[in-house]
């Protein structure tokens, strides 16, 4: 077994005192910034599948989330049929929301992939991997030129991710998939 396949599966299968000690992180974790650079990430076998190399121009950082404001204001007045349902539907997933909020905080990078890291009762943290598209090590890299293309700009804050994919339904094709492609906005317009 290879030092990655142990790694991922002391993630899954934690035992006593690692489980602990993810507690005793999280604690810490509370207290760091929203939006955290790190040297390198927590989860290095989830990091190098998705495509982390550890050398310059890539970033790597850890974002959290409040599992919260998904439902609307509680109505206090009246019993309505127009009044709306508290429930707020949204259309994106927390992945692609922390994917969106590192984007805009280091706006000259670009997001290559992220995964889950942790959560608890209040929030969720994800980890993004980011990169230096005009970095010369990037355009020189035979794996990931593509991201350096003009098409690439902004791929996060336009749904070109994988979370963001997701979300949106493009893992589906053919039969039963019909309304996702362009967009599903797109389909209900063709239709009005």
């Amino acid at each position: 077994m290879g030092v990655y396949q142990q790694i991922r599966d002391l993630y899954k299968r934690p035992s006593v005192t690692i489980k602990r000690y993810n507690q005793e992180r999280l604690i810490e974790w509370r207290q760091d910034p929203v939006i955290l650079k790190l040297d390198y990430p927590t989860r290095l076998d989830r990091a190098r599948s998705l495509g982390y190399k550890s050398k310059e121009g890539f970033v790597i950082v850890r974002v959290r989330l409040k599992r919260s404001k998904r439902l609307r204001p509680m109505i206090k007045k009246g019993r309505r049929s127009k009044h709306r349902r508290r429930k707020k539907i949204v259309n994106k997933n927390y992945q692609q929301i922390a994917e969106e909020r590192a984007t805009r905080t280091y706006s000259n990078l670009e997001v290559l992939n992220s995964y889950y890291v942790a959560e608890d009762g209040k929030n969720f943290w994800y980890e993004i991997i980011l990169v230096n598209p005009p970095h010369p090590s990037i355009r020189s890299d035979k794996d990931l030129k593509w991201i350096t293309s003009i098409k690439q700009r902004k791929r996060a804050l336009r749904g070109l991710t994988s979370a963001a994919k997701k979300s949106r339904g493009l893992r589906n094709k053919g039969k039963g998939a019909e309304k996702v492609r362009p967009s599903l906005r797109a389909n209900k317009r063709r239709l009005h």
